[in-house]
């Protein structure tokens, strides 16, 4: 198993890609801590952990909020003794598809403020405790969106994730912590995803299967990464297999773009 004896708190866990991860974590010998704002959510991922053999608990925890990830975090490290994967797919309901001069000042900085302030709050937490131990590992979900220009705060949001993802990895890397950024095109299984794909739809007056489908054609693969697929490599690159990478972006697109 690639994470045999790990302990991974995942942020967001009971959203779809959340979930898929926390149920690849588990499948692969972790115990997953389950953190987010819905218990009921969280609860479903993990019945189904714990149905499969694995080994899982649950948290209501506001990862925007500074003291809750703190208190969290170090409940998790009192009571597992470390913490060796740390992994925020926090999503939000941000406006997409909007030109700029057409976005209120609102709903333009929302996604920036918000994805910034949990990936900060969350990654500062675990590597804090990372650094004390000389190891571990953090990982972050974004989009492309930070190396084009889409209309939006989305784009400036993901750009300041990878800001914050590759600054991590040069100030952490020396004591053992490798930070990772994970980044899919769209996964048609999530259903936070489809919407933000519906609203660029919407705004370029296409059905949002016609644009899914022109999104697929537009890759080497001629199709979508899955939420299995992006769970699978999560595992691996979050396992000591991988133990020479960190400071990259991890490109699931299906060759969406050739680098």
């Amino acid at each position: 198993m690639l994470l045999q004896n790990k302990n991974a708190v995942i942020y967001g866990g009971g959203g779809a890609i959340g979930g898929a991860v926390a149920r690849a974590f588990a499948r692969e010998g972790a115990k997953v801590f389950l953190a987010g704002r819905t218990l009921a959510k969280l609860d479903a991922v993990a019945r189904e952990i714990s149905a499969a053999g694995g080994a899982v608990e649950t948290a209501q925890v506001d990862a925007l909020d500074e003291q809750a990830v703190e208190k969290h975090l170090e409940a998790v490290i009192n009571h597992a003794g470390r913490i060796d994967i740390s992994f925020n797919a926090v999503g939000f309901n941000e406006i997409q598809g909007i030109p700029l001069i057409d976005l209120s000042l609102e709903d333009f900085i929302f996604p920036i403020t918000g994805w910034s302030r949990t990936v900060f709050l969350t990654s500062r937490a675990a590597a804090r405790r990372m650094v004390r131990q000389g190891a571990g590992v953090i990982l972050t979900i974004n989009a492309p969106a930070g190396h084009e220009a889409l209309s939006g705060g989305f784009g400036a949001g993901c750009a300041a994730i990878l800001a914050i993802s590759r600054t991590l990895a040069e100030e952490l890397g020396p004591h053992g912590v490798r930070v990772l950024c994970l980044q899919p095109n769209a996964v048609p299984e999530s259903a936070a995803l489809l919407r933000s794909i519906a609203q660029h739809a919407k705004g370029k007056g296409v059905e949002v299967q016609e644009f899914l489908a022109s999104m697929a054609n537009g890759t080497l693969l001629r199709r979508l990464p899955t939420l299995e697929e992006v769970a699978d490599v999560a595992s691996f690159v979050a396992s000591d297999r991988a133990r020479i990478m960190t400071g990259s972006i991890v490109k699931l697109n299906c060759g969406a773009e050739v680098d």
